[in-house]
Order: C-alpha cells, then structure tokens, then sequence
C-alpha cells in the first residue's frame, strides 16, 4: 500500500469547520487505498498567543518551560483532528511528538535525531490513521523540544523519512509555488516542477512557502515533496530532484523572491589584518545571530577597512549588543545600522551555465535607478540589497525582464 505523509499549517486547522474539511480529505486517501500519516500545526495565531504569554510570564523565561508551553496548541488540532476522523467512521488515533521524535541542540530549536517508526508502522498496519503533532519532540533529557518557527514542516518530512513514505503532501494556504508573491506580481505564474535546489534558495531567500530545514532534509532523502492548496483540488508544485520533460525547457529563472526581514550592518574603521572579519562574525554566530551578505572592503594604503553585512531584522538590537561588546577588540571606529532595506534574489538552475543573467539583473535595477547595497551569489541564486521601499518595483521589473509574467509563458 502507499504510504503517505499529509502536513497541514495553521489556516487548515483554523476551528472545527476547517479541522472537518481536513479530516475529509484525509478520510479520501484512507479510502483510497493509503497508508496515512498526518502532521499538522497549531490553529493560525495560536503559536503567537502562547509566546505572548510566555513573555508576560517571565521576560527572561526558561527555554524548556518555553518548550512546554508553546508544544500544546499542536497537541490540542492533533487530538481534535483524531476524534473528528473518528466520528466520520474513520480509524484513527493520535501520538505525541514526544513519543515519536529524538531531537537534540537548544530548546527552541531543536533539530531531528532519529524517529521512532516502529510504533508508526505497527498502527499504519492496523489500518489507523497516525495523527502527529508538528514542531516537537523529546530532548536528550527527556524534555519536550521544538523545532524553531515553521517546524512542522520539518516534522513532516522527518516521519516521512522515518517511515520510508512513498512521498510527502504539504498542504497550506497556496496553491503551489509561484514565479513570485502574487500580491506583488498579479502575473505570477504557479510552477509545475521545482527542483530542491531551487526551492532551498527560494525559501532562504525570503519565500514563505516551506521552511528552509524541510527544503534540505527531503534534499538529502531524495523524498517527493508536493506543495497543494488545503482548500481546493487543484494541482500543486512537485519539488523534484531534476526538472522532468516539457518542464526542462522552462526559463532559466525559476522565480524572484523578495525578502522584507533585513537590517543593514556596517562597521568603519576596522583594521585591514588577518582574522578582524571573523573576531565580528564569530561571536554574532556564537549568539545565534543569521549573518548574509558579507561585504569587506579594504581602503587602499590607509591599513583600515569596512566591514558590511546583513542579519535578520528582528535580531538587530541584539547584533548591535553583541558588536559593542567586541570595540575593544576589532577597534571599529563607527558602527552603523539601517533597518530600512530589503533583499530582492533571482533564483533559477539556469544561473550555473549562464553568468549574463546576473549582469541583466544589474542593468534592469539600474535602468529603475534602484541602488545596489550589498550583493551575493550562490551557485543557482543571486540577490541584491536594496532601499526597502524600492522592493516592489524591483520584484515587478525582474518578473518581466526574466520572461515569468504569466502572458509571456510558453
């Protein structure tokens, strides 16, 4: 029998109604013929809510007790979705994640070790419907753990791995993968096929569509991903190894994504030797800190340089924290922020064989007259930082020049 993983974010289990409309699509693949698992986030905004009252609680709260807290409202949609199966005569039943999944790192954000699918096996033999929550499971101390803002995704694609599932079916809010956010491109065009790659770029780079962690785990354990709308029945997106087909001959660029959740870090005056880069990064790592786009420009016969980079908009007070801690040691002569930029990236398999297309992105920016801040590449992904009130105009240029809008499609 096929064996299925179905992963439902927080708008698909919204209140009773949407927990109904998820139980009956999952009750059609049980009829089907399928072995089914389902992993599924708490309701929309009740994640938010619980770590409001952690913070009223205690500013400075215990992370594991953070942990406690904020793993119940998975719990609670795990358990509703369970009995709602049961009473459309549906065999089902629901596990914890702390039954399921040996996590270990921090509190917070903990990362997968190993799934216990003996227990999962032994039910989906039964014919039940698994019913898991996602974001969770147990640390080395036998504490609950969570797996960081958007975990479920990679819950779901962890038990599918575990289990050795024929695919994994993450259901949200979309309908698929777009060329780009449709409420800044209205032409945007939903996307068959896209490969890992791709999508691991474009979720690290400010698409929203799956967590980045999920991207790579179902990377490395060549599992089929399917991204599809939880209130219609329409065709998704296949994240695929390679491109199939007709879909080989799509554009180069796969899409345009546009990232909102960036601060600009520049520190003047550090001196021009050996290790300074790092006696600045290391310690922003150290404290958890996302550091991209590393600019470092020497000022030629002066012995000084700069020292430019970008972390997470939300993580700025704290990068600040860090960096004044270390003047003594890099010497710096001024440290300067900006909070008012974005990050716009063109993302395609296409980049790899064709390096004009980074000199056309340049050129179609700079037709607009939107400045380029901070630059940087990877193998299939080239992203620019702009004046964050330039971010639309710059999405909708790009989405054009690359041929994505949904009249220029072939």
């Amino acid at each position: 029998m096929p064996r299925i993983v179905m992963k439902f974010g927080g708008t698909s289990m919204a209140g009773i109604e949407r927990i109904r409309s998820v139980a009956a699509r999952v009750k059609r693949e049980a009829e089907a013929g399928n072995e089914v698992l389902v992993v599924v986030s708490a309701m929309a905004g009740e994640t938010d809510r619980l770590v409001q009252l952690c913070r009223e609680a205690a500013a400075l709260h215990d992370p594991s007790e953070y942990d406690v807290v904020v793993a119940s409202g998975e719990q609670v949609t795990a358990g509703l979705l369970a009995m709602t199966l049961q009473g459309m005569g549906c065999k089902a039943r629901s596990f914890m994640g702390w039954q399921l999944i040996k996590a270990s790192g921090v509190h917070g954000n903990a990362r997968v070790e190993t799934v216990e699918s003996a227990t999962l096996d032994e039910a989906l033999k039964g014919g039940t419907v698994a019913v898991i929550p996602g974001f969770q499971g147990v640390s080395e101390d036998g504490r609950v753990a969570t797996l960081g803002r958007g975990g479920s995704d990679t819950s779901a694609v962890a038990i599918a791995a575990g289990v050795r599932a024929d695919r994994c079916d993450i259901y949200t809010d979309v309908d698929g993968v777009y060329t780009t956010d449709p409420r800044i491109v209205p032409k945007a065009r939903k996307l068959a096929q896209v490969t890992f790659e791709e999508m691991l770029e474009l979720a690290g780079v400010g698409a929203k569509v799956l967590q980045v962690r999920s991207v790579g785990l179902a990377m490395r354990e060549h599992l089929p991903l399917r991204v599809l709308s939880a209130f219609e029945d329409e065709p998704g997106t296949d994240i695929v190894a390679e491109l199939s087909g007709e879909h080989m001959e799509r554009n180069l660029i796969a899409g345009i994504a546009a990232d909102k959740n960036e601060a600009r870090v520049t520190l003047t005056g550090i001196a021009d030797a050996p290790g300074m880069v790092a006696g600045v990064i290391s310690p922003l790592a150290e404290a958890g800190i996302q550091v991209d786009m590393i600019v470092h420009a020497a000022t030629p016969n002066t012995g000084s340089s700069d020292l430019t980079f970008t972390v997470p908009r939300a993580s700025l007070s704290q990068a600040m924290a860090v960096i004044e801690q270390l003047k003594g040691a890099s010497g710096y002569d001024q440290l300067v922020t900006d909070d008012a930029v974005a990050k716009v990236s063109i993302v395609g398999v296409g980049i790899r064989s064709n390096p004009q297309l980074a000199a056309k992105m340049f050129e179609v920016l700079a037709e607009r007259q939107i400045n380029l801040l901070a630059v940087s590449s990877s193998e299939i992904k080239v992203s620019a930082l702009i004046a964050e009130d330039q971010l639309d105009l710059a999405v909708r240029v790009l989405h054009t020049a690359f041929g994505l809008d949904a009249e220029q499609a072939a």
